[in-house]
């Protein structure tokens, strides 16, 4: 003669299968996951937005500017230090900044704001700003010298050439962090938006290889160890 079940024991039945099934479908979950883990390769690049490489290619432009500025100390004041230090600075603003960065912006960005009538008299006093600033690094490049260290008419004109580059760039970085940069998610649609990271990812492989941004991170820091500025902590207030 088949038992009837008691409602009690039906109910903890029910809670128990439950509970085992709840289990069983977070186990798996976790295995899936595992799996997707390991499918993934080891050193697999992080996706960067567009906006942030730019601002971080930002930070290798600011150590430069500090670069520049110790070396307008040392010109201002006699001092001697080797103009390699200098020459090595200017031509990562030259290939990295201005060649690579710079081109960025105005064959990426530029044209979207202008395209939409947004920032667009930022945009033009930008590119203005980016020719000076290749005149600017020609006249660094060439100066660059012993021969011109010793020169006075030559070191003044060095001198000046820097002071200018620094005075420029520090609002010039600082405007399209916080005025053009925020924006560029405003104009684009989120597949372009994604586009332009892979776009810009793929410029820097084309022409500094892989990691090329730790690379030139690596290069300043060189440079600034060189100089005697690397210390961060030689700029805190005693």
């Amino acid at each position: 003669m088949k038992m009837k079940s008691q409602p009690g024991e039906s109910r903890r039945i029910f809670l128990k299968t439950g509970i085992l099934s709840g289990a069983s479908l977070i186990l798996s979950g976790i295995a899936i996951r595992a799996a997707d883990d390991k499918k993934k390769p080891e050193h697999e690049e992080e996706e960067i937005a567009p906006a942030e490489d730019l601002m971080r290619e930002h930070g290798v432009l600011k150590r430069i500017l500090l670069v520049y500025g110790e070396c307008l100390r040392h010109l201002r004041v006699g001092q001697e230090f080797a103009p390699e230090r200098l020459a090595e600075a200017a031509s990562i603003i030259r290939h990295f900044i201005e060649d690579y960065h710079e081109k960025l912006e105005e064959d990426f960005l530029f044209p979207r704001f202008e395209k939409v009538g947004r920032l667009t008299d930022l945009t033009c006093v930008l590119r203005e700003q980016h020719q000076a600033g290749r005149r600017l690094t020609d006249v660094t490049l060439q100066l660059a010298t012993l021969a011109s260290f010793r020169s006075n008419s030559e070191r003044r004109r060095l001198s000046e050439s820097l002071h200018q580059f620094i005075r420029m760039y520090e609002p010039h970085e600082a405007r399209e962090d916080t005025v053009l940069f925020p924006v560029l998610r405003k104009i684009v649609t989120s597949h372009e938006f994604g586009a332009l990271g892979e776009d810009f990812e793929k410029k820097e492989h084309q022409l500094f290889g892989e990691d090329g941004f730790e690379k030139m991170v690596d290069k300043v820091a060189s440079i600034e160890n060189q100089l005697g500025i690397y210390d961060l902590n030689q700029f805190t207030p005693v």
